[in-house]
Formats: C-alpha cells, sequence, structure tokens
C-alpha cells in the first residue's frame, strides 16, 4: 500500500476518464495489498482538486514504541517507535541522530536512515495481526509535533526508502532515497504512535509537512481493533490523508522486436 501513489492513481483515473466524474465529489473504492481504500475525490472544473483515502487501521503497540537499536558502524544506539499505517516504519526523531530536515542533508539522511532501518529489521523484527509481511521495511525521521490555531498539530518528516540490498561489509550500499511527498502511509503510521502516546486524538488533524514543503493533511477518524480474537490483537484507528496530484504527461511506451533491453536494464550502481 503506498497512500501518495494511490493519491497518483486516483487523480489519473479521474482525469482521463477511467472513473468517471461527478462534481462536486467523485467516490470510489480501490484495491490494495492492505485491504480496500475508499476514495472521496473533490472535483472541480474537471479537475480532482484533491483526494482524501481512507486507510486500513494504523497502529504502534506498546511492545514496539521506544525500542533501541544499536546501529554499526559507529551510528550507536538509536531510540525510536515502529509503527503500521499500511507499511511498517521505524519512526526516529532527526534531532535524535543530528540531522536537520533539509535538502542539503539529503544524502546523510539516506545514509541513516537505511542503515537504522536495516538494524532495526535485524534487531525488533515485527510482523502484523493478519497479513504475512514483517517489518520495518521505511523509515520516517521526524520533527516534533507542534500546536496549530486550528487545533491540529503540524510536523515536518522525511521518509527513506530502499534502493538496494545494504551491506554492512559494503559502505556503498549503505544509501536509500527520499520521498519527495509527505508519504501517506508514513503519516498514517506517525498518526498511530502520536495517538498511542495520547498526543493526537481522534478527529484531530495532521498536518504532515515534506522535506520539499508539501503537505498532506491526515486524520484518525475512528477507533478499530486489528485481529480481533486472535493472539495478535492491537488497538488502532483509522485514518484519512488528504493530498494532490498533477498529470504531469501521457506517455507513448514503444518496444520493438530487436530491442536487445524489451524489459528495461538496471545498473548497479545508480538502482
Amino acid at each position: 500500500m503506498s497512500g501518495h501513489n494511490t493519491i497518483c492513481v486516483a487523480t489519473a483515473l479521474l482525469e482521463t476518464g477511467r472513473v468517471p466524474m461527478t462534481e462536486p465529489r467523485t467516490r470510489f473504492t480501490l484495491e490494495a495489498p492492505a485491504g480496500l481504500i475508499e476514495i472521496d475525490a473533490e472535483c472541480r472544473d474537471g479537475r480532482a482538486v484533491s483526494i482524501t483515502l481512507r486507510n486500513q487501521p494504523a497502529f504502534c503497540r506498546e511492545a514496539d514504541m521506544d525500542v533501541v537499536v544499536d546501529v554499526p558502524h559507529g551510528v550507536g544506539k538509536v531510540t525510536m517507535d515502529i509503527a503500521y499505517g499500511g507499511m511498517w516504519y521505524a519512526i526516529v526523531d532527526a534531532a535524535s541522530v543530528g540531522l536537520k530536515l533539509e535538502s542539503a542533508q539529503g544524502r546523510e539522511i539516506c545514509r541513516l536512515g537505511e542503515m537504522i532501518k536495516v538494524a532495526a529489521r535485524e534487531q525488533h523484527e515485527v510482523h502484523h495481526p493478519v497479513l504475512a509481511y514483517p517489518g520495518p521495511d521505511i523509515l520516517v525521521f521526524r520533527e516534533a509535533a507542534a500546536p496549530m490555531e486550528c487545533g491540529g498539530l503540524r510536523a515536518r518528516n522525511a521518509v527513506v526508502m530502499s534502493n538496494n540490498a545494504l551491506d554492512w561489509a559494503r559502505p556503498e550500499t549503505w544509501t536509500g532515497m527520499i520521498d519527495r511527498s509527505p508519504c501517506g502511509t508514513g503519516t498514517c503510521a506517525v498518526m498511530a504512535a502520536l495517538h498511542a502516546r495520547g498526543e493526537l486524538a481522534i478527529g484531530q488533524q495532521f498536518h504532515h509537512e515534506s522535506i520539499v514543503g508539501t503537505t498532506f493533511v491526515g486524520e484518525l477518524v475512528e477507533p478499530a481493533v486489528v485481529g480481533e480474537g486472535t493472539a495478535g490483537e492491537v488497538r488502532g484507528a483509522v485514518p484519512t490523508v488528504k493530498g494532490s496530484a498533477w498529470i504531469t504527461q501521457h506517455a507513448t511506451v514503444l518496444c520493438h522486436p530487436t530491442d536487445p533491453f524489451p524489459e528495461g536494464y538496471t545498473v548497479g550502481d545508480i538502482w
């Protein structure tokens, strides 16, 4: 499940006519590995002005809060929460590892983020109560949430995703890539962690800003139980995330029978 990709897909489906658009609102459902995702689109003048997705329940268990992981090669002990928001996230206070969430620190954010995440998976693997899905597999560096005049909270984040398999013996693999969006499932996971700590209430808005200044607006709309009746039962909440996307191109992909790379290629030093 990917929140920002869900927003992009919903926008493209509506603006290309694959899903009929009804103004001012169009509602439909998408199927994702995490489950069914309800879409509520604000539509105007043929555009999907904003997309609000209603995700599957997010949660943060007490046993996955204040987890201390010892990261090799001089990084040291790092404290984190691990939460599920459609994917598993290790959530780390950026200042605690000497980071500022600004573009100039992008390389170091990727290096530290991937190292911390892999160490977390090795030392504190987590499992979903229902889905066959271990984690964490993504990391979010965040700043402390601050109150807004509207009564909600606001925070800045940077999400680090893998683009290779980290090998502790090969420093060139200690890297990743940054999500240019505020991250939809990451926003859900952070809200779940804040809620578990009593910092974010049901119905309270959460404005989550990316490293490049874009913002998603999240909200926990109702309590939920995941894996009810099982040994892994956990209490969480149903999150929504609101954002916007823009179609940037209509592409035609050609594949000639004599093309030696009909399925593309990868180069190890950049992918």
